[in-house]
């Protein structure tokens, strides 16, 4: 057995930051009202709850109105897209969407079974082989039909970072609703709503040392959005379910620390990568680096190795107490 452990799978999942912890202990042992019950105990977790939307409305440069908790990024994204996909159905009887070949299944999955069970048309747009999806294509692509698009802002197997403000300008110029999973690019990139041009922005707490199974839905005013699930009218009405405040109050905090912390931890994690790269290309002539060579995210790093089967090589990896994964943990 190794004599030490090497964690490289961030991108899979964050360690809860002993900060993020600390601050949600409470919510468990002494403020555990429900946040919809009128009493004190609830009184003080719907404070906690609403200071939290604040703190999130503030980093994505949004109202806080416009923010809707979940329980993580999978939840966020089938929300916006099948909550969007109906209403513009029944609303301006759109049917068409548009989506990339490299986005999460949460996206991906959902999108061809609005096709499969409710008449939906998709058109899946061309990536380069860096993984990039360029504006003209995603331009030539849009049809009258069109209503929603969903290309996500950093990819989580290579690492790709998407030019989302430019497409987002070109969809609202068309008026098609534009949702962005950002669930791999919190904590290291921008956040700013306003600036990304997006209607529509997905986050889950875990990937930026936050507390696993809770998320974050950004929906711009106006966006026309049917509820996924039903029950009481939580997050005004969108997503209905009891919230989990401990958890709610530890993605605000994780978020609030990583914003304030981004610059030096992405200088770090740039170092790191970069090294890490250097070293694997140096010593494996058959390694290729994966994504874009510039435009990726700080703290990833993928390779194509030729010749070597990726299950025996991540075997053989946590034998020697390394952690690294192939493709999204959500695929095995």
């Amino acid at each position: 057995m190794p004599t030490r452990s090497i964690y490289l799978d961030h991108s899979a999942s964050t360690p809860t930051d002993p900060r993020v912890v600390e601050v949600m202990i409470p919510y468990f042992t002494e403020i555990y009202g429900n946040a919809s019950s009128m009493h004190q105990f609830g009184r003080r977790a719907e404070r906690a709850i609403e200071d939290s939307r604040e703190t999130v409305a503030q980093i994505l440069n949004c109202k806080p109105s416009e923010i809707v908790f979940t329980s993580g990024g999978s939840e966020s994204d089938n929300l916006a897209i099948r909550g969007a996909a109906w209403a513009m159905r029944q609303q301006q009887g759109k049917r068409h969407l548009l989506t990339t070949p490299t986005e999460h299944e949460a996206v991906g999955r959902t999108i061809r079974q609005l096709g499969d069970v409710m008449g939906f048309r998709s058109t899946i747009l061309p990536v380069d082989p860096q993984g990039t999806c360029h504006p003209a294509d995603f331009e030539q692509a849009i049809e009258e039909d069109t209503g929603f698009a969903s290309v996500m802002y950093a990819n989580n197997e290579v690492g790709t970072i998407q030019p989302v403000a430019a497409l987002g300008s070109l969809a609202r110029e068309r008026g098609i609703l534009f949702h962005t999973d950002a669930v791999q690019a919190g904590g290291q990139l921008m956040l700013d709503v306003q600036q990304l041009n997006v209607d529509m922005l997905s986050l889950s707490a875990h990937k930026f040392y936050g507390p696993k199974g809770v998320g974050v839905l950004y929906i711009r005013e106006g966006v026309a959005l049917e509820s996924s699930q039903t029950g009481g009218s939580h997050e005004n009405g969108r997503r209905a379910g009891t919230h989990n405040t401990p958890f709610i109050v530890g993605l605000a905090k994780a978020l609030e620390i990583a914003y304030a912390e981004r610059e030096k931890h992405n200088a770090h994690y740039q170092a790191m990568r970069d090294r890490l790269i250097e070293g694997v290309l140096a010593d494996v002539p058959s390694a290729r680096l994966t994504g874009h060579p510039d435009q990726r995210l700080p703290a990833h790093a993928s390779f194509l190795i030729e010749g070597i089967d990726s299950n025996t090589l991540l075997m053989h990896l946590d034998m020697n107490g390394i952690a690294a994964s192939s493709g999204s943990a959500c695929k095995t």
